[in-house]
């Protein structure tokens, strides 16, 4: 059976991967030259959030639909305490661009639509800058150029993910970010997002580099960790948010993100961030930022 991220779209989890996107996007677009986006597994584009899949899940409410609804109508300052109003007026501000790139397809202020990974690049995207999208399912890429149409910076191409990163790295703007997020489907998705990783840095070593993956238990996203490490890569930032305690028969309780060549300003954004997501979010919220492999001075690396 395909995964169908329509049942997930606008969960914790894509609430947590597309803010970082944001973040990072944002960092991007502080330099004139252009940037490119590379999406290994774009999806749909945009989601149905009252379609018959998200209406069985409701996964939705618990993430987009409480950050949207607390933090796009500023309800959230109310009665805070001071360090906590200080800290959610910091917050709204870098949470801004995601939060007005959903707003954006919901022109009635009521929430109804969530945009997919190329629609939320395409909002912090400038003219000068380039999107590949890749998605290998028929009916999904369809539905992906269908949300694309007429959109000259963007292009489909209906290839699997995991082939398309090698051959489209390095772009020609020689900066830029690739999202690598795949359903995980396969066990095997694990090990394939580190040796996809040290490939295409083989080839771009001064690219961004975005991996999701899923928290249902820790034995996974640990070997991933120590995966990474092995690569011997500098940079590597780790981001991970739970909703619940990690069990061997949980669904999915937390989301991690792996940051390779992260913006310097982004691990203390995140510290501003997550706390303040994590008031709104349900469950028994926690949060962890730290560093797989910190930065490594040049001569250390080539000596």
């Amino acid at each position: 059976m395909n995964y169908d991220h329509a049942f997930h779209a606008g969960n914790f989890a894509d609430v947590h991967k597309h803010v970082v996107l944001t973040r990072i996007l944002a960092y991007l677009r502080q330099k004139p030259q252009a940037f490119r986006v590379i999406d290994t597994h774009a999806g749909c584009g945009r989601y149905d959030l009252f379609g018959a899949q998200a209406e069985r899940a409701q996964e939705w409410r618990g993430g987009i639909g409480r950050i949207f609804t607390e933090l796009r109508r500023n309800t959230y300052a109310e009665n805070a305490p001071a360090h906590d109003a200080a800290q959610n007026d910091s917050a709204a501000v870098l949470l801004a661009p995601y939060l007005d790139a959903v707003a954006a397809l919901n022109p009635d202020g009521a929430l109804h639509t969530y945009p997919g990974s190329p629609l939320i690049a395409l909002a912090l995207m400038r003219r000068q800058d380039r999107l590949i999208a890749c998605e290998r399912e028929l009916r999904v890429a369809t539905l992906l150029r269908a949300a694309l149409k007429g959109e000259p910076r963007a292009k489909v191409l209906g290839l699997d993910g995991w082939m398309a990163l090698n051959a489209n790295v390095p772009p020609k703007e020689r900066r830029g970010v690739v999202l690598i997020d795949p359903p995980y489907e396969e066990s095997a998705d694990f090990s394939r997002l580190s040796a996809s990783l040290a490939q295409a840095y083989g080839k771009w070593p001064t690219g961004i580099y975005l991996l999701w993956y899923p928290i249902k238990e820790r034995d996974a996203p640990d070997a991933l960790a120590r995966r990474l490490r092995k690569l011997a890569l500098p940079k590597i930032l780790r981001c991970e948010i739970t909703i619940g305690a990690p069990r061997a028969d949980a669904g999915l309780i937390g989301s991690g993100l792996i940051v390779v060549n992260p913006p310097y300003i982004l691990q203390n954004e995140l510290r501003i961030i997550l706390p303040v997501l994590g008031r709104f979010l349900l469950g028994d919220v926690a949060h962890r930022i730290d560093w797989l492999a910190p930065d490594v001075p040049r001569a250390r690396r080539e000596g």
